[in-house]
């Protein structure tokens, strides 16, 4: 079976990492093996521009059952295409056709650093939806706030709204109910990390009750967002069972039970079938 029964133990999915940064490259392999020790079944690394793309898929295939990725241009790896965006999408194409990927992205708006104007930021990320869509993959999307731009989750969820059966993850989800339901009405899961753990963000917080068992999924974005009480070090996909435990806190539900439905999302949608189970 693809799923544990649920009064089996919780099996937690790490459903966004980034393996192959270079903070992870003097002990990639203790990593994994202390992401497996502390009982998290599987982990996704993710793909941001053609040549990290690269080595997330070669990453995966020397640990197979443990280690998946995705492929995508990411606001930034696309701002550093330019001119060459579609050659990158070209390049993307060939990637995932070729196989060995479980989702497309990450890819979407970032208003936090100044990258692309806003109409180019639209395009790109319009045409790996549409990419995502053809080659019936999830899509997993950054939407980032800030003070050069507007509200990236409305402009990221209309942009899904106008490809209509495309499936995928909202990940590192900062926002508040109202967003919420916006990612929940287009039918994608909801990703949490570190950030759920942080005191003052409140409206987070709040909106994490409203998640369907469903559709919500728990995520590091190792090496970046250590959720407390490893904050200000770096994150590792071991850390995903610490944000489980607030989540299921702030929800008034068991960890196990929110391990476990955050695994079993991870892997029906992502199409996988870790080792453990």
């Amino acid at each position: 079976m693809l799923f544990q029964d649920l009064d089996k133990p919780a099996a937690v999915f790490d459903s966004h990492c980034h393996l192959t940064h270079a903070r992870f490259a003097a002990d990639r392999a203790a990593v994994l093996t202390r992401m497996v020790d502390a009982g998290v079944i599987g982990c996704l690394t993710i793909g941001t521009g053609l040549a990290d793309s690269t080595v997330a898929v070669a990453l995966a295939r020397a640990n197979p059952g443990v280690v998946w990725a995705s492929a995508g241009l990411d606001p930034f790896s696309a701002h550093e295409a330019g001119d060459a965006f579609a050659a990158h999408l070209a390049g993307l194409r060939t990637l995932l056709t070729d196989g060995g990927f479980s989702a497309l992205g990450e890819c979407g708006i970032e208003y936090h650093h100044a990258l692309a104007s806003d109409s180019v930021q639209r395009d790109q990320f319009s045409a790996q939806i549409a990419l995502a869509r053809e080659l019936d993959l999830p899509l997993i999307v950054h939407a980032r706030s800030g003070p050069r731009g507007g509200d990236a989750h409305a402009v990221a969820l209309a942009l899904v709204r106008a490809h209509p059966g495309v499936r995928g993850i909202i990940h590192s989800f900062d926002g508040d109910a109202a967003q919420t339901r916006g990612w929940l009405d287009v039918g994608f899961h909801i990703a949490l990390n570190g950030m759920v753990t942080f005191k003052g963000n409140d409206a987070l917080r709040a909106a994490v009750r409203t998640i369907p068992a469903d559709h919500l999924l728990i995520e590091t974005d190792a090496p970046y967002l250590a959720p407390v009480p490893y904050r200000g070090k770096r994150c590792e996909p071991a850390h995903v069972a610490a944000t489980a435990a607030v989540v299921a806190e702030l929800r008034g539900e068991r960890a196990e039970d929110v391990m476990a439905w955050a695994g079993r999302n991870a892997q029906g949608l992502l199409r996988t079938t870790p080792n453990a189970g």
